[in-house]
């Protein structure tokens, strides 16, 4: 009931898997104050952690963003026609050359992908020595649970003892926790089965200021005037951060 009377007006009722949903939700980030703010915030940081050079950056799931505005030259895909876009891919099988890319970015893409593996290994082969791969995903904590358990559209499968899942579509189809199960949980057969990637950090972030921007599929609960008193109030809370947050960014870089 909560999430009905939540659910923005926009996107109520829509297919998340129709591309016409994902062009329309490109309307409702830039419009939505608050939720702009963040995603320029996250944009300002995978920019940050790309090293600098000539060759390419690929954004996968670019559909709905504007990463590029951060990144002029940067490859822009996703899974489906979506205008803007430079292609239309499978992360799972990428069309670039052996060490042709220095970086991967993704936002919130990952744990849409149900061959994990399949995708790291690609990105293994495509990126080139020192290049990275720079995602911001969701987490999981004590806090984020119930976030992603209760008040989120999307399946959240903290226990699930595999790295893919069952998919019904490129958007329906997720487990939120795919990041943390690979990087934290698994970690240990994530390196061992991945030595080409060195894990360089995990910030864990964001306890309400997503939740209060509504997201994509929600109204947003703050104006957008309020973001910075919200991301000083969150700073407060930085000891706290792997019991409270709910997002995670995580750079690995490829090793030589």
């Amino acid at each position: 009931m909560l999430k009905q009377l939540l659910a923005h007006p926009l996107t109520r009722g829509l297919d998340l898997d129709d591309p016409r949903t994902t062009a329309l939700r490109r309307t409702i980030i830039r419009g939505k104050p608050f939720l702009r703010k963040l995603y320029t915030e996250w944009y300002a940081e995978i920019r940050d952690a790309i090293p600098e050079g000539d060759a390419p950056v690929l954004e996968l799931g670019s559909g709905a963003g504007f990463l590029k505005d951060f990144l002029p030259g940067l490859i822009t895909s996703d899974v489906f026609r979506v205008p803007g876009l430079s292609l239309v891919l499978d992360g799972t099988a990428l069309p670039f050359r052996t060490a042709s890319l220095r970086a991967i970015a993704l936002t919130e893409v990952l744990h849409h992908i149900p061959d994990a593996g399949a995708f790291l290994g690609e990105a293994a082969r495509c990126v080139r020595p020192g290049g990275v791969v720079v995602m911001i995903e969701p987490w999981v904590t004590r806090w984020s649970r119930f976030v992603w358990g209760s008040l989120h559209h999307e399946p959240f499968l903290p226990d699930t003892p595999s790295w893919t899942f069952p998919t019904s579509g490129p958007l329906s189809g997720a487990n939120g926790a795919l990041p943390w199960i690979l990087f934290a949980r698994d970690r240990e057969t994530f390196e061992e089965r991945f030595r080409e990637f060195e894990i360089r950090s995990i910030r864990v972030n964001l306890p309400l200021r997503y939740l209060l921007s509504g997201g994509v599929s929600m109204r947003s609960l703050m104006p957008g005037w309020s973001f910075a008193a919200w991301r000083r109030f969150e700073s407060w809370l930085t000891p706290w951060m792997n019991a409270v947050g709910t997002f995670a960014t995580i750079v690995l870089v490829r090793r030589g």
